[in-house]
């Protein structure tokens, strides 16, 4: 599935099932939950602290699309073309970064 697809993928299952965007606002609470649930998982799954209890632990892959699930609404009703953005970060990093990791010590 291209990026493209997903958007409209997203955008047709929002006006089937979910009736209407949240608005932005509460989509960007709602992101922030969600990278928060991302965030428990990796502290827990590769960091140092342990789990309460085995059935609170969720999967990483289900969380990560959590989270590009509502970047994708977030991008959808401000209209931004996900595959131009990337496109255009990518030429950005490019061009700053170019050299700058090659020469970095600590890499």
């Amino acid at each position: 599935m291209t990026i493209k697809e997903a958007q409209n993928l997203v955008d047709e299952w929002i006006k089937k099932y979910g009736v209407r965007y949240f608005n932005e606002l509460t989509n960007m609470a709602i992101l922030t939950e969600e990278v928060g649930e991302v965030a428990r998982i990796m502290a827990r799954k590769f960091g140092e602290q342990s789990s309460k209890n085995k059935a609170d632990e969720k999967e990483l892959s289900e969380e990560l699309a959590d989270v590009l699930w509502v970047l994708i609404c977030i991008a959808n009703q401000t209209n931004i073309d996900l595959t131009k953005a990337l496109e255009e970060n990518f030429r950005k990093k490019t061009t700053r970064d170019s050299e700058r990791h090659l020469k970095n010590p600590k890499l």
